[in-house]
C-alpha cells in the first residue's frame, strides 16, 4: 500500500514508525513531516488544511489510504473531501469532527445520550459568563468553545480568575476559538485517556494512557499541550473501560448515527474517575500527542492494520493483540514554553541514540538547517520507551533524554509519578 499521513508533530511520527514496520507498507509519505521523519519516509510540502490539494496530491502518488494526524484538518473537510475523490481515510468527516471542534456540540450529544460528563454553560457574551460563575461558585473550568491547539482551557481557582479568562477569550486570545465560551464544574478525581476506534457503532478500545499537562513538575504551573505519558493507565481497570464504553462512548456514537453523521476513526476520550464512576471531561477526534507515541510503541506493526480495518468498515472483525508492557514518553520542549521561546538552536547527541522496539525518539518541533537538527518549536522532542514495568521504561525514557545534547531544552524528570 502506498500511505499518506498529514501532519507534522511527534505524534506524526508515532504514526510513520509504527506503518513502517507493517509489510502492507509499500510507500509512505508524510506531509510536511519534520527532520525525524525525513529520517525514514518521504516529506512532502503540502497545505494539510486544503482538502483539494492533498486531494490532488494523493491522486498523482497513487496513494491508498490517508492517515489523518492532527484535528485541524479534519475540522476543515479534508477527511470529506478525500472521500468524495474515492480515497480509503483513517480520520472523521468534518460534522463528526465537531465532537472536538466544538465544545457545546460534545455537551450537546452528552446531555442527547445521557453520558455522565460536567454541568456546564454555554455562552456567547462575556457579562452572561460571568454571572453563570457569580452564581456557580469556584473553581470553575472555562473553556474556549472552539480549537485552541490543546490550549483554550483554563481551570480558575478563584472568581478573579475566572473573570479574566472569560475576558481573555472573548477578548480575542485564542482567536476564533473562544468567540463562544463553554463553562464546566470543576470535577474531582484522576484523569485518564481512552482510546477507542469507531467505525459507526462498532467501538474497538485499543489502549490507555495517562499525560502530565503542567508544565512543572508535580502537576505545577501552565497547562501545555501534554509533557509526557505512560500508558497502561492503573486507573482504567477493566470495571471502568467496560462503564466508559457502556455508559458514554457507545451512546454518544450512536446518537452520532442517529443524525446522520456517524463517526469513523479513532475517539480520544478524556475521562475523569472518581469512586470508580467515569466521567466525560472532552473527546478529541484524533490521537492525542504524546499519548500516540506510547500507544505506538506498544501496538507496532499492527497499528497500521487496525487503521486499515476501521477505514474499510471492517472493525467489527478486528482485534487488538497487547503485550503485558509499559510505555513511557518524556517531552522535551524548548525553554520558555507554553510562554515564549527562542527557536532555531540546535540539537546534538542524537545519532547516538539506540532505535528500535523499545526505544524511540519520535521528533515534534524541529527542523533540518545546515544538516543540523534545529528546534523549531515549543514541544522538540518525545523520549519513548517500553519496559516489562512501568520502572523500566521510565529509565529507558529518561537514558534517552540524558542523552541529548540541546542545553535550550527542558523536561519534567517527575513523568509516571503518580503511577510509580
Amino acid at each position: 500500500m502506498n500511505i499518506l499521513i498529514l501532519g507534522s508533530g511527534g505524534r506524526e511520527h508515532a504514526l510513520a514508525w509504527a506503518t513502517l514496520q507493517n509489510p502492507k507498507c509499500d510507500k509512505l509519505i508524510v506531509a510536511p513531516g519534520n527532520a525525524g521523519i525525513a529520517q525514514i519516509a518521504e516529506c512532502a510540502q503540502l497545505d494539510v488544511n486544503d482538502g483539494g490539494a492533498v486531494s490532488e496530491f494523493a491522486s498523482e502518488n497513487a496513494i491508498d489510504l490517508v492517515i489523518v494526524g492532527p484535528e485541524a484538518p479534519l475540522a476543515a473537510g479534508v477527511a470529506d473531501r478525500l472521500r468524495e475523490a474515492g480515497f480509503l481515510v483513517f480520520g472523521p468527516s468534518a460534522e463528526a469532527a465537531r465532537l472536538e471542534a466544538s465544545k457545546s456540540f460534545t455537551k450537546e450529544i452528552c446531555d442527547a445520550a445521557q453520558a455522565p460528563t460536567a454541568a456546564y454553560g454555554h455562552f456567547t457574551d462575556a457579562e452572561s459568563a460571568k454571572a453563570h460563575v457569580r452564581a456557580t461558585g469556584v473553581p470553575t473550568v472555562v473553556k474556549a468553545d472552539g480549537l485552541a491547539a490543546g490550549k483554550g482551557v483554563i481551570i480558575a481557582e478563584t472568581l478573579e480568575q475566572a473573570e479574566e479568562a472569560i475576558d481573555d477569550m472573548f477578548g480575542g486570545s485564542f482567536g476564533g476559538a473562544g468567540a463562544e465560551v463553554v463553562i464546566e464544574e470543576f470535577m474531582t478525581g484522576e484523569e485518564a485517556s481512552f482510546f477507542v476506534l469507531v467505525d459507526g457503532e462498532v467501538c474497538l478500545p485499543i489502549g490507555t494512557a495517562q499525560d502530565h499537562k503542567r508544565v512543572g513538575e508535580g502537576d505545577t504551573g501552565p497547562n501545555t499541550g501534554g509533557m509526557g505519558a505512560y500508558s497502561p493507565a492503573p486507573i482504567m481497570d477493566e470495571a471502568v473501560t467496560q462503564k466508559a464504553l457502556d455508559e458514554i462512548v457507545r451512546p454518544t456514537m450512536a446518537e452520532m448515527v442517529r443524525r446522520g453523521s456517524p463517526y469513523q476513526g479513532v475517539l480520544y476520550v478524556g475521562l475523569m474517575i472518581e469512586n470508580g464512576q467515569p466521567r466525560l471531561v472532552e473527546y478529541n477526534v484524533r490521537f492525542g500527542d504524546p499519548e500516540c507515541q506510547v500507544l505506538m510503541l506498544r501496538l507496532g506493526a499492527q497499528a497500521l492494520d487496525l487503521m486499515h480495518a476501521c477505514a474499510e468498515g471492517r472493525l467489527a472483525e478486528a482485534q487488538v493483540n497487547w503485550a503485558n508492557d509499559h510505555a513511557m514518553t518524556v517531552v522535551l520542549a524548548a525553554k520558555g514554553y507554553p510562554g515564549d521561546y527562542e527557536k532555531g538552536s540546535v540539537i546534538k547527541g542524537l545519532d547516538a541514540l539506540p532505535e528500535d522496539s523499545f526505544h524511540m525518539m519520535f521528533h515534534a518541533g524541529t527542523t533540518l538547517k545546515d544538516s543540523n537538527v534545529t528546534a523549531s518549536g515549543g514541544r522538540v522532542l518525545s523520549a519513548t520507551a517500553r519496559g516489562t514495568t512501568l520502572q523500566e521504561a521510565r529509565e529507558r525514557a529518561y537514558a534517552l533524554v540524558d542523552g541529548v545534547d540541546w542545553p535550550e531544552g527542558f523536561c519534567r524528570r517527575d513523568i509516571g509519578w503518580r503511577a510509580l
